[in-house]
């Protein structure tokens, strides 16, 4: 029963948006398939932080979510910023429940167990909030972070950071995001959103006491990251 995390599968199966026209996202369905395979058994976990489908809307996300649900294990959901098709969680879980597929379940505004760990996060927001608009959102997602950990708390467990962007980037820090965490003391989080050349800019490391690790999914080789 262990715990992974991949993220920004960027799926497509129901629209038209192929991502293996980027360099390094050749066959990257059959690859994540085939790694996914390999790695996870029907008692593990995965969080997928953010960017899971082009699609638009419910019905074009249907053969994407049915490409997930047939994957193996616990799979755990949250928003990025490419998510068109994301709802209210009651519709969200309503779509799901409809198609029969019972192994997604939707991270927003609370927590999941993983033995005596809290699975929390949320979408997360740019590291540049200089932007009035920018501002009112990323004050938002930190309200919905720190909702997602004390939920957590309550229940006892140790809460583990999942974001779909990155709190702090290269010589950027999200301070909004990152002060929820201090608070709380948080340990371990982990990340996505950045692709391609951006990867080397990406923190990877022990930064203020605090574990942080880049899980999208081009840059793990579309293969699923194992946490413990």
């Amino acid at each position: 029963m262990a715990l992974f995390a991949m993220g920004d599968l960027h799926l497509s199966l129901g629209s038209d948006k192929p991502m293996d026209i980027f360099g390094g996202w050749d066959n990257y369905v059959d690859r994540i398939s085939e790694n996914w395979e390999k790695n996870i058994s029907e008692g593990d976990t995965v969080v997928i932080p953010g960017d899971i489908s082009w699609a638009m809307t419910f019905e074009q996300a249907r053969p994407d979510f049915a490409f997930i649900h047939g994957l193996k294990g616990r799979k755990i959901i949250l928003k990025g910023n490419h998510d068109y098709w994301w709802s209210t969680a009651a519709k969200m879980n309503r779509f799901l429940e409809e198609n029969g597929f019972d192994s997604i379940h939707i991270l927003h505004n609370n927590h999941f167990s993983y033995g005596e760990y809290g699975i929390c996060g949320t979408r997360g927001w740019i590291n540049d909030n200089s932007e009035p608009g920018d501002a009112k959102v990323l004050a938002r997602e930190a309200a919905r972070l720190e909702a997602s950990i004390i939920s957590a708390e309550n229940e006892g467990l140790v809460p583990i950071v999942f974001l779909h962007y990155p709190p702090l980037y290269g010589t950027e820090y999200n301070y909004d995001i990152l002060d929820v965490m201090y608070r709380h003391k948080i340990k371990q989080c982990f990340y996505g959103h950045v692709h391609g050349k951006a990867h080397q800019y990406a923190v990877n490391g022990e930064r203020d006491g605090i574990d942080f690790r880049l899980i999208s999914s081009d840059y793990m080789q579309f293969c699923p990251y194992k946490i413990m």
